[in-house]
């Protein structure tokens, strides 16, 4: 079925970034998104597009945006119970909270309800593809591959790899770690829009022997993805090197054991030396660029600056629960802080990027989603400027729609997401 839907429209072509690039967003006032079975048929000025339409049925949200889907490249669903949960630092923060919280999902009915709950929240904020950590236990994965599934969801999940340097009710074994996720692998990976990442927590909490075991599932399945932490905060990195004195550097850790490739996607990477950058990026590794938990956790500042000039794909997360917020927008709206305070800046259409296609560019999902180039996948969200009282005073002001858009990184919430579509089905209302 063909549908058409009216409202002003923005979405990225490219990275604003990029020096030079004057191409890289397009954005119409009046404009409409045509879509049909799911994907993007086009998108353009209404006056244009509405003549070609014919008896299409035309969705009108007038006054309001539409954007792209909105993409969170790391995110734990076993943690929205603990955000904003007082703490020091992240190793204290994982004894204290993280790892009670992540024991309870043994219980497979509190795990399936967690879940749920999880998905529904990323639809309220407006996130449609997520790259999700799991725990240690292989049925939490699989009921939120279920729920995923359900909502039509696209979503990158596994169960997480622990086995050493953590409490004995979340630890499983390089032979466990191995044949579990191996076993999600062949039943979810690529079962509609689902993928399968292989998932150690981080270097601290795996063996060498679990590594290996994890290297092998990569080398195994090269179309998964690998998804973990690195070089977050500066008590892990020297305790990553005391474990592992053969190793060049954090990133090395990794490396040695296969697990840095395309469609690996490393959380924070807030200490890295040029030698850890060059390598990422000569792997096609990406980065998820974690702003509202590095500041709560006082982990560091993330240099943007220095990532897009090795050539590294990134793409934002929003850390739940070390992160307070399950809102890419907000998530944004700290990263603008965390770069100002290194003299760097993040203009509208960038966050907008690192928000839709910058995040499809790092889970190596641009090909399907990011922008409404023409047969992309039919997720957007449409955005009401006038949500609240406060963003309707505000944006009388905004001298235009990127000023509007980057008032709303600061002072939006789940209110201003009017509505979530999912592979061209409203999921919200």
């Amino acid at each position: 079925m063909r549908e058409a839907f009216r409202a002003s429209v923005f979405h990225c072509l490219g990275d604003p970034g990029e020096a030079g690039r004057t191409d890289c967003s397009e954005y119409f006032d009046d404009g409409m998104l045509v879509i049909e079975d799911g994907h993007v048929v086009e998108a353009g000025p209404a006056a244009a597009l509405e003549s070609r339409l014919g008896d299409t049925p035309v969705t009108d949200f007038g006054g309001k945006l539409i954007v792209p889907g909105l993409v969170d490249c790391h995110v734990h669903f076993p943690q929205l119970d603990i955000s904003a949960s007082y703490g020091t630092q992240l190793l204290d923060w994982l004894e204290r909270y993280a790892y009670p919280a992540e024991m309870r999902f043994a219980d497979e009915s509190h795990a399936r309800a967690a879940a749920q709950f999880f998905l529904d929240e990323l639809l309220r904020y407006g996130t449609t593809t997520a790259a999700v950590f799991a725990t240690v236990h292989a049925h939490s994965a699989e009921l939120l591959f279920e729920a995923a599934a359900e909502r039509e969801m696209r979503l990158i999940a596994g169960k997480v790899l622990m086995d050493r340097h953590c409490p004995e009710e979340l630890r499983d074994t390089p032979a466990s770690a191995y044949a579990d996720s191996r076993a999600l692998i062949e039943k979810w990976h690529g079962n509609g829009r689902l993928g399968y990442a292989i998932t150690p927590r981080f270097a601290l909490t795996s063996s060498e022997e679990q590594l290996a075991a994890a290297g092998r599932l990569a080398a195994e399945y090269p179309k998964v993805w690998v998804h973990t932490h690195l070089s977050e905060n500066l008590d892990e990195i020297a305790t990553v090197a005391g474990r592992f004195p053969a190793r060049a550097n954090y990133f090395d850790v990794y490396d040695h054991f296969g697990l840095a490739r395309e469609r690996s996607i490393f959380a924070h990477c807030l200490h890295l030396d040029d030698n850890e950058r060059e390598r990422l990026a000569a792997r096609g590794s990406a980065i998820a660029f974690c702003p509202t938990s590095n500041l709560f956790l006082g982990s560091g500042l993330f240099d943007l600056r220095a990532m897009a000039a090795a050539g590294i794909r990134v793409g934002a997360g929003s850390d739940v629960g070390g992160g307070t917020s399950l809102s890419v927008l907000r998530t944004l709206g700290e990263g603008y802080k965390v770069l100002q305070l290194q003299r760097q800046n993040l203009p509208p259409d960038r966050a907008l990027y690192l928000a839709t296609l910058g995040g499809a560019r790092a889970l190596y999902l641009d090909d399907r989603i990011g922008n409404f180039t023409p047969g992309k996948e039919a997720d957007f969200i449409v955005i009401d400027p006038a949500a609240s009282a406060l963003s309707k005073r505000r944006l009388r002001t905004a001298a235009d729609a990127a000023d509007a858009l980057f008032a709303l990184l600061h002072i939006s919430d789940d209110r201003h997401i009017h509505r979530t579509y999912v592979n061209g089905k409203a999921r919200t209302s």
